[in-house]
């Protein structure tokens, strides 16, 4: 997922990265531009107040705290709920567990138990209960059952959502979401984002992925929570001065740049029929619910060696497309990609496999 990519991306390059490689559109610099701001660290920056409440209000909570990263909010929000020593359990994808540097554990001194997922990125019931902890002083006491939605880009569905959040409440724990993509789960299944999570104790949404901003997350949850978390964000040097020029933009993706997630999950769509139909590439047109598609190179009409994908970062710089290269490449549709970049990578990758597939 973070192997090294082309590192020369011309800003007029089609990023098919990642979303977080969006940039601020007009609209949101003049949001940024004309944000009313104060010191965060005194509670006297209006706009950070203001997103902080509107997060909360959009996904059903109490109270919110925005944060420099999805990184940072989600580990004030797993802190905030474990003690030192405590356990959480979590699916052993999962970007807390696998991809933010062991940050729990380092920084929390809380213990992951990973578990394994389907092959939608869900948790199976039964391993749950079966990692929970008795009360032997041997073990470490589970307090917290952390999930994803979206995972790899599969929406995971309300009644699975609802499961995980009753299972967590009817064995004594709490639950978290990383809803780094929620907003894309939301539009997806036709489900506001506040039912989706309303059995959730705590959950972080980030603004810089699909939703354009050029930083930052909310985590939200009730006040006595988001209480420990302010103190929390302090302590990992997550608190800020005039933060509102952040928090505007935050403000004007959540009022501006939801719907338009349903024309990236469009044109993903659009992009993975392209795809199938090329030979040299295995894609899952069924698993692109989405912005996000995974295509692997070889099939049983054409094999891509090895060594011929060390070229595909260079040949694909060349047509003016980034990307980071795999035998499993991802590939994100975001709002800085359009019909003609989708055109363009397809052709791109069909002129590869010409030069290259044995």
């Amino acid at each position: 997922m973070y192997a090294t990519a082309i590192k020369t991306a011309s800003l007029s390059a089609a990023d098919f990265r990642s979303d977080t490689v969006t940039r601020p559109d007009e609209g949101m610099m003049a949001a940024i531009q004309a944000a009313p701001v104060g010191d965060d660290v005194y509670g006297d920056d209006p706009t950070t107040s203001k997103l902080e409440a509107v997060a909360a209000e959009m996904l059903g909570k109490e109270s919110g705290l925005f944060l420099t990263s999805g990184t940072q909010s989600n580990l004030a929000g797993v802190m905030a709920h474990c003690n030192r020593g405590d356990e959480y359990l979590i699916g052993k994808t999962y970007h807390i567990y696998a991809y933010e540097a062991g940050g729990t554990a380092v920084l929390g001194s809380i213990v992951p138990h990973p578990l394994p997922v389907d092959h939608r990125g869900a948790l199976a019931a039964e391993d749950i209960v079966a990692a929970i902890k008795p009360n032997d002083s041997h073990v470490p006491i589970t307090r917290l059952l952390c999930v994803e939605n979206t995972v790899n880009g599969m929406a995971q569905s309300q009644s699975y959502m609802d499961e995980m959040a009753n299972l967590a409440h009817d064995h004594g724990l709490k639950a978290h979401c990383d809803g780094a993509r929620l907003m894309n789960a939301s539009v997806a299944l036709g489900v506001s984002a506040k039912e989706l999570v309303k059995g959730y104790d705590t959950v972080s949404l980030c603004l810089s992925k699909g939703l354009g901003a050029p930083a930052g997350s909310v985590l939200v949850s009730d006040h006595e929570t988001i209480t420990r978390a302010r103190r929390l964000r302090k302590m990992l040097g997550g608190g800020l001065r005039q933060s509102g020029i952040l928090a505007a933009a935050g403000l004007y993706a959540l009022e501006h740049n939801i719907e338009g997630l349903a024309e990236d999950h469009r044109r993903a769509r659009h992009l993975v029929s392209k795809l199938d139909a090329l030979d040299g590439i295995t894609v899952n047109v069924e698993a692109v619910e989405t912005n996000m598609i995974f295509i692997r190179f070889g099939d049983d009409r054409a094999s891509i060696p090895d060594t011929a994908l060390t070229e595909l970062a260079p040949f694909m710089a060349d047509h003016n497309i980034t990307i980071t290269p795999g035998r499993v490449m991802r590939c994100v549709v975001h709002r800085d990609i359009n019909d003609a970049d989708i055109d363009a990578l397809v052709d791109a990758l069909s002129a590869f496999i010409a030069r290259y597939a044995d």
